[in-house]
């Protein structure tokens, strides 16, 4: 090897560059993936923007006697989170959640929160229909039947690895 070559292959002569530091407060938040994450997310969202208003919003998910995600002043709130967006598809309620909201239409909220999947709340979006708009939805409500197939995360991720 050559007295020249030897400089130019000289670690010291050649620095890489210094990584920037990331602020934490800009780093933009990973995707969320996962029905629950998604789901989660979403309420903790509404969450926020309803003490922003003035309103203490408590989770009663796992209380079996709710008929809503959430109950938040007067307000009985249904959350529906999306991935992207929910324009042009119908939203789910279960018989009891639609039955309920049609008891009580002044105080029945569902509330579409989109775009959650890319795991930024400053992109979250937030739509709410309640009163006499809710109500009207659900007049034109189809009754349907379904049944459901349980897929565990265990038999989903051993599914995944064979991709």
């Amino acid at each position: 090897m050559s007295a020249s070559s030897a400089t130019l292959c000289d670690p010291t002569l050649y620095r890489l560059p210094q990584e920037r530091p990331v602020d934490p407060s800009n780093a933009t938040p990973p995707p969320i993936s996962g029905i629950k994450a998604i789901e989660d997310a979403a309420i903790a969202f509404v969450i926020e923007q309803e003490t922003k208003e003035g309103r203490t919003a408590r989770d009663t998910r796992q209380d079996n006697s709710a008929s809503a995600d959430l109950i938040s002043g007067d307000r009985i709130i249904e959350v529906k989170a999306a991935g992207t967006s929910s324009r042009g598809y119908d939203l789910w309620l279960e018989p009891a959640q639609y039955h309920a909201a049609r008891a009580d239409p002044d105080h029945s909220w569902l509330y579409l929160v989109e775009n959650v999947r890319q795991g930024d709340p400053e992109n979250f979006r937030l739509l709410r229909l309640g009163g006499q708009q809710l109500s009207d939805l659900l007049v034109k409500a189809r009754r349907r039947e379904y049944f459901t197939v349980p897929v565990p995360v265990a038999v989903h991720d051993a599914l995944s690895e064979h991709l």
